[in-house]
C-alpha cells in the first residue's frame, strides 16, 4: 500500500472515531447542561437536547413561526409541532399572532425559556472558546484544507445511500 493509501485509512479510522465522540460529546453536553441548571437553581429543563436547541434557535430568532424554525433547524414541521407543543406545556415558549398577520402563529420565549436560552449560549460560548484554541497552531491553509474536508464529508454523510 502506498503512502497516500496509507494516510487515507489513517483518516478514514479517524472520522470513524470522530463519530463516536460525538456521538459521546451529545450525551455529556445534556450532563452539563443539567449540571449549569443546578448550579444556576433553575427550576426545571428540557428532557431532550433538541428540544434545549429549538428553545435556542427561537430566542435567536423570535418572534419566529413553524415554517421557519423548520427550515432554521433542518427538522419537519411535524417534528416542530410536536416539540413546540410540549415547550409550551412546560412554559418554556409562548405563542402568539403578530398584528399584520392574524393567521401565523409565532413563538416567543418566556422568562423560564429565556433563563434555558442564556445557560445554552453561556456553554457554546465555553464551548467556542475551547475549540478556537484548538485551531490556534494551524496555519490558514491548514485550516482551509480541514475547512474543505468537513464541508466534503458532510455532504457526503447527507446523501441517502440506495437501501
Amino acid at each position: 500500500m502506498n503512502t497516500s493509501e496509507t494516510i487515507k485509512w489513517l483518516v478514514y479510522a479517524q472520522v470513524v472515531h470522530f463519530a463516536h465522540l460525538s456521538e459521546q460529546l451529545i450525551e455529556s453536553e445534556q450532563d452539563k447542561l443539567l449540571r449549569y441548571a443546578q448550579e444556576q437553581q433553575l427550576e426545571s429543563i428540557p428532557r431532550h437536547l433538541t428540544s434545549v436547541h429549538v428553545i435556542d434557535c427561537i430566542g435567536n430568532n423570535e418572534p419566529i413561526n413553524n415554517t421557519a424554525l423548520a427550515e432554521k433547524m433542518d427538522l419537519s414541521k411535524a417534528s416542530i409541532t410536536k416539540i413546540s407543543a410540549k415547550l409550551l406545556e412546560e412554559g418554556y415558549i409562548k405563542r402568539r399572532q403578530l398584528n399584520d398577520n392574524k393567521k401565523e402563529i409565532y413563538f416567543s420565549l418566556t422568562a423560564k425559556g429565556r433563563q434555558v436560552f442564556e445557560l445554552h449560549q453561556q456553554l457554546h460560548k465555553l464551548k467556542e472558546e475551547r475549540f478556537m484554541q484548538l485551531l490556534k497552531p494551524f496555519t490558514e491553509a491548514e485550516l482551509h484544507a480541514i475547512l474543505r474536508f468537513l464541508q466534503s464529508v458532510s455532504a457526503h454523510w447527507t446523501k441517502k445511500e440506495p437501501e
